[in-house]
């Protein structure tokens, strides 16, 4: 009789032990409230041209906004910096964000997006600064807070083109992209970016610890060795692949064209 009882305590258990096996799933899945998932449906709108999140619009009005700021900002360079290397910078600028700008207002006005009119009052505060300073003082001020805003929204912009569902926003990301980096590169070449500064800043916010390999202690690591195909014949970029219609290597030990 007692091992009759204990058989059928264990067949309950099991049971239980099923149901509650089952159950869970359905139980974790059914509330996600307040996860990113959650929040990214939640701020999500439908447009023929895919989603439309929450950040997708934020991008759109920092693209706005870059505008307001660094097209005046670049004329003024054009006006009054003494170096023809600030001169330059200022001078894309200019065409970079007065393109840009007509592009991000076209694709605002297809997806209903509402765009400023005026610049943000730290980005005024900007302007007024440059336009209180005069000469070498000057040109350190424009070529500092156009790269340090510029590198701000680069990291945006590599984030909004990665994710974003929206084949407006992807476009308008990538014309962004190919905008701001020439402005970095031209604001680098007048000799006056404060690299310094920009890390101290840039590490202040940063919450994560870095990783990588340790420092050199002194002593240069050997070189490393190139990476080749692998194979018998090493002549060729790359391996063909089998099958009709497949490109032909390139042989790099002949001349690309004969004359």
């Amino acid at each position: 009789m007692l091992r009759r009882i204990n058989g059928t305590a264990l067949i309950i258990a099991a049971l239980v032990a099923t149901v509650g096996a089952l159950a869970f799933p359905v139980w974790s899945y059914a509330d996600r409230s307040g996860t990113g998932q959650a929040n990214l449906n939640a701020s999500t709108v439908a447009t023929q041209w895919g989603p439309l999140s929450a950040t997708d619009r934020d991008f759109l009005v920092k693209v706005r906004l870059a505008g307001l700021w660094e097209l005046p900002a670049g004329q003024q360079a054009i006006e009054r910096a003494p170096s023809q290397a600030i001169k330059d910078a200022g001078d894309h600028l200019v065409v970079g964000h007065a393109d840009l700008d007509r592009r991000a207002r076209d694709v605002a006005a297809k997806l209903g997006v509402e765009l400023p009119n005026q610049p943000t009052e730290q980005q005024q505060g900007w302007l007024r600064e440059m336009s209180a300073a005069q000469g070498r003082e000057y040109e350190r001020k424009f070529a500092n807070l156009l790269r340090n805003a510029h590198g701000k929204v680069f990291s945006l912009i590599a984030q909004v083109r990665h994710t974003t569902r929206n084949t407006l926003i992807r476009q308008l990301a990538s014309d962004a992209n190919q905008t701001v980096l020439d402005h970095i590169t031209m604001l680098e070449q007048t000799g006056m970016v404060d690299f310094d500064a920009i890390a101290n800043e840039a590490a202040g916010g940063a919450t994560a610890s870095p990783t990588g390999p340790p420092p050199p202690n002194g002593n240069l690591p050997p070189a490393p060795s190139p990476a080749v195909p692998t194979g018998e014949d090493q002549s060729f970029t790359s391996r063909p692949s089998t099958g009709p219609g497949a490109p032909t290597a390139i042989n790099t030990n002949r001349p690309l064209m004969e004359h």
